[in-house]
């Protein structure tokens, strides 16, 4: 069990347990993370390759966005994924289909990607130089925020569906964020969502994030999405 998040390791650090309560918990894994991470961000960097790092609670649309991202933008650059999930290809698949290419990471019991697991996926994935490569991380607002994997920036998506309190109740995912994209923005006659109070929460964590509200199946907001990967 790994103490850090919660999920099965074999590096999993210690914790001194003092009465019950957990008083400290050793750095080690993280630390080792964080070297990898840093020989990750060097091998992107020596080839112009943009890598971001896509996170989000299950279901608020990551896949269908880097879909449709994917079907839009690929003819003009190319585009790969690094697709990560407990378990099936299903995702994968569906971003083959749309043009990109994939490689599936299935982490088990784990809930998130880290970098050891990413430079593995490199191996195989062999990205072009010049290229962008997308890292799908396992769908979490906890255990992914801990865990730098090399990448240039973090992408942050929530929809409409989840409430506009997530930045509150998660601070350390939507600190991190370099953009967040404010998903499903089609189905806000339908919900009570304030996209206002959502974007003053967001930027009480992270002063001048970028906020863009989208729908991935409309299409709403989407050239402003790529108009921020043409900058990243």
């Amino acid at each position: 069990m790994c103490e850090t998040c919660g999920c099965d390791g074999e590096d999993a650090p210690r914790i001194t347990l003092d009465h019950g309560r957990t008083v400290t918990l050793e750095q080690k894994v993280l630390a080792r993370n964080d070297d990898l991470a840093g020989l990750n961000r060097t091998w992107f960097a020596e080839r112009g390759i943009v890598a971001l790092n896509v996170m989000s609670s299950p279901g608020s649309g990551k896949t269908t966005l880097l879909e449709r991202t994917v079907a839009d933008l690929g003819p003009e650059r190319p585009i790969s994924v690094i697709e990560g999930d407990q378990e099936t290809l299903l995702d994968a698949r569906r971003l083959t289909a749309a043009g990109a290419r994939t490689v599936q990471v299935n982490t088990g019991a784990g809930c998130h990607l880290d970098a050891a697991m990413v430079a593995g996926a490199l191996t195989a994935l062999a990205p072009p130089d010049g290229s962008t490569v997308f890292i799908e991380n396992v769908g979490n607002l906890v255990c992914p925020a801990l865990f730098d994997l090399g990448e240039r920036a973090r992408v942050v998506l929530m929809s409409v569906t989840e409430g506009a309190d997530k930045p509150l109740k998660y601070p350390h995912m939507f600190r991190g964020a370099d953009v967040l994209l404010v998903n499903k923005v089609d189905l806000l006659p339908h919900v009570d969502f304030d996209i206002d109070a959502c974007t003053t929460a967001a930027r009480r964590l992270c002063p001048g994030l970028e906020v863009l509200p989208v729908s991935a199946t409309r299409g709403d907001g989407l050239k402003t999405w790529y108009d921020w990967l043409t900058d990243a």
